[in-house]
């Protein structure tokens, strides 16, 4: 437990980098709730680097926690690698450019050498960043889709993923012997560029990334022959120049920017929560299409690693979830490398053990791998990483995750919404060459597969308290499992915290979830978030019916808040 009065008080003294944390600090003066949330305790390093508020104070993002961050993860490049080096990319959240050039003095000042890009920039091509020009770690600054207060501050490692849970740990370590004030190295930033310390990342990267998310195009020719009309909105971040630039050279004749959401702002004045997932983020770009009728918006977060979309489908706009955009993807890259008999033999495609098991169904039909791997997209660039190990690199087709999160190609190791908006735009101009909206061949999708309906369901606890109660019920369920769930029998579980199964062993890295799946095609996945306190459950109903499988849903998820004791 930190000392709340005394840190507030060296702060107010010491924190003098940057104004805003004085001001900030002197008007809480004699508000202790106001003090002790900034400082009751520190941010915490893990695999998804820090998140916070921004703002003065151990439990804040400022340029100070960045720094003691990023003295940390100096001191374990230096003693890890013999010239370590590190890619820089920031986002248009508020002071985003000023924690990047933190994070590049102090490195310049630990005899690390850096490559930062010159303006902001998506996630994905960090991550390319980090590969191409072979540095040993890459620093993101991006809080992703949460609110304006918030910024985060991600690590990658060598082979362009996020931080293993070894190398995070070490890290944080190292973070922790670091004191604020007296323990970090710094160098200016403009200073470190005179000393050829950090150099800007050259066009030439961001050229060579274009042309990588345009390789994985299939049917370039169809999209300026379909004269699809597209809707974009960057939502106020990082996409708008990438995204833009690669659907341009794709053949999109007809594409419109949402005004209000055009330009850098990380405030996001009229998208509050700039989260891809809801239909707030849509509603200026819906409102042009009375005089732009758009066969399809697009709206990538603003970071631009996730994307979702709103489809035309008669007189209305239907938004799609990310596991019905998944399975999209995953039919249209399938059936029409088939066709084409340029299917790899073993064509995998990898997804999280929370998505659609419609996507089993669709590898079955083309004699694709489907791979399950644990919530994370660092999950699935290891598994790609394990396939170019092997020289078999081609024979990855897709990795996704529900979250709106999808990947094609090798050039990155992260989700990418560049390369994501780009397939959705050319699926949606093949089908519309054929008479069919994207919501049509969705349900052409249910209609040979079965309808996959999916539901989540998020039940808050909390304190310390909420805490021993989620723990509780995740014990509870391993000690008495359900031999059924709404009538249906359980015919397997899976334990990835011990790693069995009914088939066996998972294979996969531990991790605090339950998986069960019913003899009717029904299953459910049950976890404690690793960032909030809640306990999600995630269903999926099949049924011959949408109506049947929505009803299904329903019943499901009563029947699962009976065996967890959740009462309304």
């Amino acid at each position: 437990m930190n000392d709340v009065k005394a840190l507030y008080e060296l702060w107010r003294t010491k924190a003098t980098l940057d104004p805003d944390l004085i001001a900030e600090l002197d008007s809480v003066a004699g508000n202790d709730d106001e003090i002790s949330d900034r400082f009751y305790k520190s941010l915490e390093f893990g695999t998804g680097g820090l998140r916070g508020v921004i703002g003065a104070g151990t439990n804040r993002m400022n340029v100070y926690t960045v720094g003691q961050a990023t003295q940390g993860l100096a001191d374990y490049l230096n003693e890890a690698f013999d010239e370590p080096s590190v890619a820089i990319a920031y986002d248009s959240r508020i002071k985003s450019d000023v924690f990047a050039k933190e994070a590049a003095g102090v490195l310049a000042a630990n005899g690390v050498k850096v490559y930062i890009y010159p303006e902001l920039m998506p996630t994905p091509m960090l991550s390319f960043a980090v590969r191409r020009l072979h540095c040993s770690s890459g620093i993101v600054i991006t809080a992703s889709h949460n609110p304006s207060k918030y910024n985060g501050y991600k690590c990658y490692d060598y082979r362009g993923y996020q931080m293993t849970d070894e190398a995070a740990a070490r890290t944080y370590e190292y973070m922790k012997k670091v004191d604020v004030f007296t323990g970090i190295k710094r160098m200016s930033f403009d200073e470190a560029l005179a000393n050829d310390a950090v150099d800007f990342i050259e066009d030439w990267v961001k050229d060579e990334f274009t042309e990588a998310v345009l390789s994985k195009s299939l049917n370039r020719d169809a999209v300026a022959a379909s004269g699809i009309k597209l809707l974009y909105t960057p939502l106020n971040g990082t996409g708008n120049k990438p995204v833009r630039r690669t659907l341009i050279k794709l053949g999109v004749k007809d594409l419109r920017v949402v005004p209000s959401q055009e330009h850098p702002d990380g405030n996001f004045p009229t998208c509050p929560y700039p989260n891809p997932e809801i239909r707030q983020v849509f509603e200026q770009g819906l409102a042009m299409t009375d005089e732009f009728p758009a066969d399809l918006m697009i709206a990538t977060d603003p970071d631009c690693d996730r994307v979702g979309i709103a489809v035309r489908d008669g007189g209305e706009y239907k938004l799609m979830t990310g596991n019905e955009v998944g399975a999209m993807l995953t039919e249209y890259l399938l059936s029409t490398l088939s066709e084409r008999g340029a299917l790899p033999k073993n064509p995998v495609i990898f997804k999280t053990i929370v998505t659609t098991p419609l996507v089993t169904a669709i590898c079955r039909e083309y004699g694709a791998e489907m791979h399950d791997l644990l919530t994370g997209f660092k999950y699935i660039g290891e598994g790609i990483t394990e396939l170019e190990e092997k020289g078999e690199a081609d024979r990855f087709i897709l990795g996704f995750e529900e979250s709106y999160g999808y990947l094609c190609g090798t050039h990155v190791r992260d989700k990418d919404a560049v390369v994501g908006a780009m397939l959705i735009t050319e699926m949606a101009a093949v089908y519309k060459q054929r008479g069919m909206t994207l919501w049509q061949f969705m349900q052409s999708l249910y209609e040979k597969y079965g309808f996959y309906l999916n539901r989540l369901d998020n039940f808050a606890f909390e304190g310390e308290s909420g805490m021993e109660t989620m723990a509780a019920m995740m014990e509870q369920l391993r000690s008495e499992p359900p031999a059924e769930i709404n009538g249906s029998r359980v015919v397997w579980t899976g334990d990835y915290r011990s790693g069995v199964t009914t088939d066996g062993e998972t294979g996969l890295p531990k991790s605090n979830v339950l998986s069960y799946r019913c003899e009717n095609g029904d299953s459910v996945i049950v976890r404690p978030s690793g960032t909030e306190p809640k306990i999600k459950v995630y269903i999926t109903a099949k049924a011959e019916t949408r109506e049947q499988a929505n009803q299904e849903l329903v019943a499901v998820s009563g029947s699962m808040k009976q065996l967890l004791g959740i009462k309304e």
